[in-house]
């Protein structure tokens, strides 16, 4: 009994998680076809997720492409395919890494400031004053972050991928002395709409796996102060977690039906 007890309380307890996360899912569903939309707190917030986090995705997305051509020119270029690592350097950063990455990298910086800043108000009972004065805090505080995320994850997966390329093409062309127009020509044979696609998809769920995760550890927090911390830490761990899982079954599932090479 002890030992179906030590599986089934985690077992539980995730479960119980799952349902009250897909109950803040509802919600938010619920306040964007019936709640008061708030053009305000949106601008504000797109300004904080998408335009305080270029530096980091620009970062991100510039190295990660230039590590990833370097390491494949160095293999490349011991069987004279040196410029096929541009094609491999696309496909990778609009399929896998552009994504996935960047995603990582705004779960650290984006997910723990919201969890933060709302958990802050929840032990701080303006989370109360918001009802108080009949405002619903889903409405106030998590449906403006979900519009925001919606609108600002795409355009910063495209540019953390934009930068990613571009940093391979200067590696391959300036450090191993690569033809550009063949680094080019294998980029446009090898890459296609399915790879924006697929980028633009998971740049979608992946967003709101953060927001969502994040806005739910902030209106859990209690016990002041400690329980602020634990709620951020809990949403980075948490976030990056589901990132990596459901990363997983959507390379899965988009590979079925965007193979890669479709349509060339």
């Amino acid at each position: 009994m002890e030992y179906f007890a030590l599986i089934g309380r985690p077992l539980v307890g995730f479960i119980n998680y799952l349902g009250r996360v897909g109950l803040l899912v509802g919600m938010v569903g619920e306040s964007m076809a019936h709640g008061k939309w708030r053009p305000r707190l949106i601008v504000e917030q797109i300004a904080e997720i998408g335009y305080r986090s270029q530096p980091v995705v620009i970062m991100t997305g510039a190295f990660t492409g230039a590590v990833l051509a370097a390491q494949s020119l160095f293999q490349f270029s011991t069987l004279g395919m040196e410029t096929g690592a541009g094609a491999l350097v696309s496909v990778a950063m609009m399929r896998e890494l552009g994504p996935s990455i960047t995603a990582l990298m705004l779960a650290g910086r984006v997910g723990a400031a919201m969890a933060a800043e709302i958990g802050t108000m929840k032990v701080t009972e303006q989370v109360d004053a918001l009802r108080s004065m009949g405002v619903h805090p889903i409405d106030y505080l998590v449906t403006p972050r979900v519009v925001a995320m919606l609108i600002a994850m795409p355009l910063l997966i495209a540019e953390s991928i934009a930068f990613g390329i571009g940093a391979s093409l200067f590696v391959g062309t300036v450090t191993f002395d690569v033809n550009s127009a063949y680094w080019m020509n294998q980029i446009y044979m090898h890459t296609d709409m399915s790879d924006i696609i697929i980028a633009l998809t998971k740049g979608t769920v992946f967003g709101l796996l953060i927001v969502m995760i994040s806005c739910h550890q902030g209106l859990a927090a209690s016990n002041g102060a400690v329980g602020v911390g634990r709620s951020t830490t809990r949403a980075m761990v948490y976030s990056a977690l589901a990132l990596l899982v459901f990363n997983f079954f959507l390379t899965m599932l988009m590979n079925i039906v965007f193979p890669v090479g479709f349509g060339n």
